[in-house]
């Protein structure tokens, strides 16, 4: 595969951290070899962040991310710290970059704090040592770094991005820090033992594409394959009668949220019950985050601001889900004026204060990345955030059931 067609969601994120003039970019540069950032001896000549993609040995396709300082000042200077922390969101590896002249701050803590907190491999890097001749001397500094930042020796390295010392060495480093790829997850697979049977509940809905399932089902149905399990696909008009047709009673019954309620009423209570969005929240690691989150709707008063956020922008339907559904049932079910705001697509909002709380489709259009950067940026803000689906079971008093194959996540409601 070309380096052009690696796509950006699917490269390791490689984001640059430190304060104005520690030379994070210049450090970028010399590990890229190529002038991208840009450089000058003015403090914070990076507004906004800077993405690079290349390829970068023996890492492969990467997107380098040079960020803000994280000392910068002023109402501006602000925006620019909370948006460096932001991008901490979409980072694989972390580069916190510190000029070795000047030592180590109360803001570089900061930032490797929140690095540690959030499991991302990192680097630390001094920067400009190229003035540390004395072999000692180089181990004092690793020292003193390592506890004032409480971290390994191991972790800090010492580079010069003017005579490029040091370089080679980070680069071996962030190649040894992305290191084994996640085991491989399963959907449901790992609920199932061979031979199992699953049925699937399908609307056959008027906003999916003619003549297709949508993808989150597609994967289902591959997922209960390479189980060695068998999967049947029905509508929910046909649930009942199957059920009462089949020989053998099924291992689980997987729904499409939307028919929640009349697919709880025809699956006998022996029988496991959940649906493709709880499914494909675990899948993603988020089930706990949304759990928690969609306990928000019972304390919602007048007033307060929902944000209903959609992942793809496909043309409204008359009785579409994220615009006038939920909307409907949010208004039945807590009995309070909500002010509802809604963002479509690659739009969500840099800052999430002012909501109670984020609803949020199952992003099955929205690769990884940028789902696990919505629930981030919400959980760093605090704000409650639950999907689509989730929501829906709770509000018609099913979600309790429909986590009955977890009970170690059910026990949270």
């Amino acid at each position: 595969m070309g380096m052009n067609q690696t796509p950006v969601s699917e490269r390791v994120h490689i984001g640059f951290f430190g304060k104005r003039n520690a030379g994070k970019s210049s450090v970028m540069n010399a590990v890229t070899g190529q002038d991208l950032a840009v450089v000058s001896d003015v403090k914070g000549t990076t507004t906004d962040p800077v993405y690079k993609t290349m390829e970068l040995l023996p890492l492969g396709p990467v997107v380098m991310m040079d960020t803000p300082g994280i000392d910068d000042e002023g109402e501006l200077g602000e925006l620019r710290v909370k948006k460096s922390y932001q991008v901490l969101n979409k980072t694989d590896i972390a580069v916190v970059v510190i000029d070795g002249m000047c030592g180590v701050s109360e803001e570089d803590l900061k930032i490797t704090e929140r690095i540690q907190k959030k499991n991302i491999p990192y680097i630390i890097v001094l920067n400009k040592c190229e003035r540390f001749t004395q072999e000692d001397e180089r181990l004092r500094v690793q020292e003193n770094t390592a506890s004032y930042l409480k971290t390994e020796k191991e972790k800090i390295l010492l580079v010069s991005a003017a005579d490029k010392s040091g370089i080679y060495e980070l680069k071996e480093e962030l190649g040894a820090l992305k290191g084994k790829e996640e085991e491989e997850r399963k959907i449901v697979g790992d609920l199932l033992e061979a031979s199992d049977f699953v049925v699937l509940v399908v609307p056959i809905d008027s906003a999916a594409p003619k003549g297709r399932l949508i993808l989150p089902q597609q994967q289902t149905i591959r997922d209960i394959l390479d189980a060695d399990a068998s999967a049947i696909v029905v509508k929910e008009t046909e649930l009942a009668g199957t059920l009462a047709s089949l020989g053998k009673k099924p291992k689980m019954v997987i729904t499409d949220s939307q028919v929640f309620g009349r697919v709880s009423k025809d699956t006998p209570k022996d029988i496991l019950l959940t649906s493709f969005s709880i499914l494909f929240a675990r899948y993603k690691g988020n089930l706990e985050t949304m759990v928690h989150g969609v306990k928000a709707l019972d304390i919602l008063e007048d007033g307060d601001k929902v944000l209903i956020s959609e992942g793809c922008t496909h043309h409204r339907q008359c009785d579409d889900i994220g615009t006038v559904k939920i909307p409907r049932w949010l208004k039945e079910y807590t009995g309070k004026e909500l002010i509802i705001e809604t963002s479509s697509g690659t739009e969500f909002p840099d800052d999430l204060g002012s909501y109670k709380m984020i609803i949020h489709c199952g992003g099955c259009m929205l690769n990884e990345r940028e789902m696990k950067y919505r629930i981030s940026c919400a959980q760093d803000q605090g704000i409650p955030i639950a999907n689509y689906g989730m929501v829906i079971a709770y509000i018609h008093g099913i979600l309790k059931r429909s986590l009955s194959p977890f009970p170690e996540i059910e026990k949270l409601l």
